[in-house]
């Protein structure tokens, strides 16, 4: 099979955010993040480095209301450039499944690449906010990104009490589950579906 690249890049602009964002699949972990946000800056650089991805995100939005559109369109974005950049899908592993736990929290990642998006979000934080962040927050960014990635995306939070650790192990969880779903296995010949295309 030959080496494709798989990266893309996306520009968004609304009346709410300004968002620049770039993504390779086939990456080092390396980040660049200014989204205003700096709870989505740690989540962020976290999905990438466990993920090795190279995630580059430059986001203007109205976070003077709240962070809501913000994170919402970057999950928007996130979505479009991954399923830009794995293409037609072949070779893929096209599942994945992660176990991450953080202290006294476990999380659980599972990813179909299937083309059919789904969020099953089995999750609840203790507290209503991180810092400054609303945690409900987490859900808007979780079903964007799998609906614009066009993905199966489940998401169970086994147990735990800090909700700063929660998140975290959910972030790191999708990472790890996402590389394991995109990487190539030589043993697949064409796309992973009975159906010839995903």
């Amino acid at each position: 099979m030959t080496e494709e690249k798989r990266n893309a890049s996306i520009e968004r602009n609304t009346g709410e955010t300004q968002i620049k964002l770039a993504l390779d699949i086939d990456g080092e972990g390396t980040t660049t993040l200014d989204t205003g946000v700096p709870f989505m800056n740690h989540m962020l650089d976290l999905f990438a480095k466990h993920g090795q991805f190279n995630l580059s995100v430059q986001a203007n939005g109205d976070i003077d209301v709240d962070d809501h559109h913000t994170t919402e369109d970057i999950g928007i974005c996130l979505g479009q450039v991954v399923k830009e950049a794995l293409g037609t899908k072949k070779g893929i592993k096209r599942y994945g499944n992660a176990f991450i736990p953080m202290d006294e929290t476990l999380a659980q990642v599972v990813v179909d690449l299937s083309n059919r998006p789904h969020l099953e979000f089995r999750a609840e934080f203790p507290s209503q906010k991180v810092g400054t962040f609303d945690t409900e927050l987490v859900h808007e960014f979780l079903w964007k990104f799998a609906l614009e990635a066009r993905m199966n995306l489940h998401v169970i939070v086994h147990y735990g009490h800090n909700t700063h650790h929660m998140i975290e192990a959910v972030f790191k969880a999708l990472a790890r589950a996402l590389d394991d779903a995109t990487m190539i296995d030589p043993r697949v010949k064409g796309v992973p579906s009975s159906k010839g295309m995903l």
